[in-house]
């Protein structure tokens, strides 16, 4: 092994079961990350060549399941399987997409890793595509309001490659796609009459809120996440209160990830209503921490 020494040998399945789930983020103290990097995208090469499609079943298997405690490695080893695959392999990873790209995030990380691995074919583009277009407008919306920009990708970037066709501006489905691309019109004071529109403006109404007041009335009347809510405003337990109560607002993992800011900002304080509500929210039952694909390290983090 690389320390010199001797040690079980690893079949390349088993290797790549360690890499989805473990990926190579900080090496170890005799190989460093890139060693490892370059090792690893061999042994996915290996097994690609070997069968792609187990190859693909297993990053859905580890990516659904929750078992890695961070999606990188699955995204890296789908990407390697749409780009370096044989054509059914090919088809069968731009199917699994949306199964192991569940947000923006994992979606912006997946455009890197395919840019790496040689560009924008027309399935690869059809792949994108459909993530756009599989979901409803309401989720749509959600995912681009909540997940807007990562690793120099945007949704704005991603749809011009992918060109989803068949929406006319006119639609529901249109119109978002136009205002990702192109923006919003103009933000008036009136709110869209269409629901899943009116949330588009209150989130951008939302980059213009005059006062931590209106930002609230915003995060409770359109389900507003965090993410929606200007900077300076984030400093306001008003805002982490109204944030805390909606439920898009703050899922587990975003709960998680602020319990830090909502103390500092004294919205949770020992036998307050929040800290009561937070709670309950981390007892939740089981189905719904494997639904939100919560990783036991990211608890311990």
């Amino acid at each position: 092994n690389h320390a010199g020494g001797f040690s079980f040998v690893l079949d390349d399945w088993a290797r790549l079961d360690r890499f989805l789930v473990l990926g190579v983020e900080a090496g170890t103290y005799y190989v460093g990350e890139r060693t490892l990097t370059k090792e690893n995208a061999a042994v996915v090469t290996r097994c690609l060549a070997v069968d792609g499609a187990r190859v693909v079943r297993r990053i859905v298997e580890v990516s659904e399941a929750g078992r890695a405690p961070k999606t990188e490695p699955c995204i890296f080893a789908l990407a390697m399987a749409m780009k370096l695959g044989d054509a059914p392999t090919r088809a069968a990873a731009q199917a699994a997409l949306p199964r192991v790209c569940r947000t923006g995030t994992h979606l912006f990380g997946l455009a890197e890793a395919v840019q790496a691995f040689g560009g924008w074919g027309r399935g690869t583009k059809r792949a994108f595509a459909s993530w756009y277009t599989a979901p409803s407008e309401e989720d749509l919306v959600y995912q681009a309001i909540k997940y807007q920009a990562r690793n120099g990708w945007s949704h704005r970037d991603l749809l011009r490659l992918a060109k989803p066709k068949g929406y006319a501006p006119e639609t529901v489905r249109g119109s978002v796609f136009h205002w990702i691309t192109r923006g919003w019109p103009e933000v008036g004071d009136a709110p869209h009459p269409d629901a899943v529109l009116a949330r588009v403006w209150a989130f951008e109404r939302a980059k213009q809120s005059a006062s931590p007041a209106e930002t609230v009335r915003l995060i409770e009347e359109y389900r507003l996440p965090r993410e929606c809510v200007k900077t300076e405003h984030l400093q306001e337990r008003v805002v982490w209160d109204a944030l805390l109560r909606s439920g898009s607002g703050m899922p587990l993992t975003a709960l998680l990830r602020n319990l830090a800011r909502m103390t500092a900002s004294g919205l949770l304080t020992p036998g307050s209503a929040a800290a009561r509500l937070v709670a309950a929210r981390l007892g939740a039952d089981a189905a719904r921490w494997r639904a939100a694909h919560v990783h036991p390290i990211a608890v311990l983090g």
